[in-house]
């Protein structure tokens, strides 16, 4: 059953955005060990402008509606929410990767303490939420006006530095998607509900956005490689700037279409509970491409890959229902109340971890 006070399509389309972010790091963590290129490296590849721009975009959509809180409640939804998921799970990854599996020690205690500095492997993008999240509210405290940050902001994503922090890279990449999601949240709530009372509009402009998304992705200059492409026309920064938004706003409409169906259920699900599968699918990812590849069961790059985001995708899902049946294992995947700094509505939020309502997540 949906959640009453979520909104299906913001879901859905979260849902759509995590199958794309796990059949990145499937097919290029597949591509990178057979050296080929499969299929899915070529759907990637289209959803390379948009795919990690329209997950910040989606999470600064109920920004409004919580920038105004006070401090100590604000940064306990914004905040500490994604840094107790990035500390626990770095914990857990880094201590299996290199404490377990590789055996050393030494750069496991390296790896932990670097990881309070620089966000470790994919948990870059639950560290990266927490720093906008106090940016934002920062600026707001300044009282910056929108029409100075909002260029700023483009004009650092179009430069694409690439300082020794990895975090101000990631910073320079992405803030302005988050940015814009929080200001154009009101512009984007209206365009869904226009084009959901108008489905063949929808998927008339969906098919046109798609069409020149994809030439301009896969025109002349582009490169697929195991790990990684490079695009063509699409390459050029504000080009790229611009379908990235393209992108992100397309995704939302296709949630919107989406939600209208019964059989789409199951993909709200995931992107109500998208955090479930994006702190924990690295870890079954590896498992089992290196099984398949030991056995020599399945070598084929293509059909590899999309294995490989199958059992990535579901196994987080089934670990999650386990533990919530055996009543163990919840803080894996939902906040606790000593975690919560906002001590007053600890436990009424206690329950809801990474289920919270939709106005206060990402």
């Amino acid at each position: 059953m949906s959640n009453p006070d979520r909104m299906p399509w913001v879901d859905t389309a979260k849902g759509l955005s995590i199958i794309l972010v796990v059949m990145m790091y499937s097919a290029y963590n597949t591509g990178e060990y057979t050296g080929g290129v499969g299929f899915l490296h070529y759907v990637i590849g289209f959803a390379t402008p948009f795919r990690m721009p329209e997950f910040f975009l989606i999470s600064g959509l109920f920004l409004s509606q919580v920038i105004d809180r006070p401090w100590r409640r604000y940064v306990d939804r914004r905040v500490v929410h994604y840094l107790y998921f990035y500390v626990l799970w770095a914990v857990i990854s880094i201590g299996l990767k290199i404490g377990i599996f590789s055996g050393d020690p030494a750069g496991m205690l390296h790896d932990l303490a670097m990881a309070i500095v620089q966000p470790y492997g994919v948990l870059w993008f639950i560290y990266m939420l927490a720093v906008f999240g106090i940016a934002i509210r920062a600026l707001r405290e300044l009282r910056v006006p929108h029409w100075i940050v909002i260029p700023l902001a483009a004009a650092l994503q179009m430069w694409a530095p690439k300082p020794d922090s990895y975090a101000l890279e990631q910073f320079a990449a992405y803030f302005v998607f988050f940015y814009l999601g929080f200001v154009l949240a009101p512009l984007i709530f209206r365009l869904v509900e226009w084009t959901q009372a108008r489905p063949a509009t929808a998927v008339a402009g969906l098919l046109a956005w798609a069409l020149v998304n994809g030439l301009l992705v896969y025109s002349p200059g582009y490169a697929m490689q195991p790990v990684g492409m490079q695009m063509g026309l699409a390459a050029w920064p504000p080009l790229h700037l611009a379908l990235a938004v393209a992108g992100a706003v397309a995704l939302c409409v296709a949630g919107g279409f989406l939600s209208r169906f019964a059989a789409m259920e199951w993909l709200r699900w995931l992107g109500e509970h998208s955090l479930v599968v994006y702190v924990a699918f690295t870890i079954p990812m590896s498992i089992f491409r290196g099984l398949m590849l030991a056995s020599g069961l399945l070598t084929d790059t293509g059909m590899l890959s999309l294995a490989v985001l199958l059992v990535s995708v579901i196994s987080p899902v089934v670990l999650y229902f386990i533990f919530k049946r055996i009543g163990f294992g919840a803080f894996l995947f939902e906040r606790p109340a000593w975690a919560h700094v906002d001590r007053p509505n600890a436990g009424q939020l206690s329950n809801k971890g990474v289920a919270r309502p939709a106005r206060e997540a990402a």
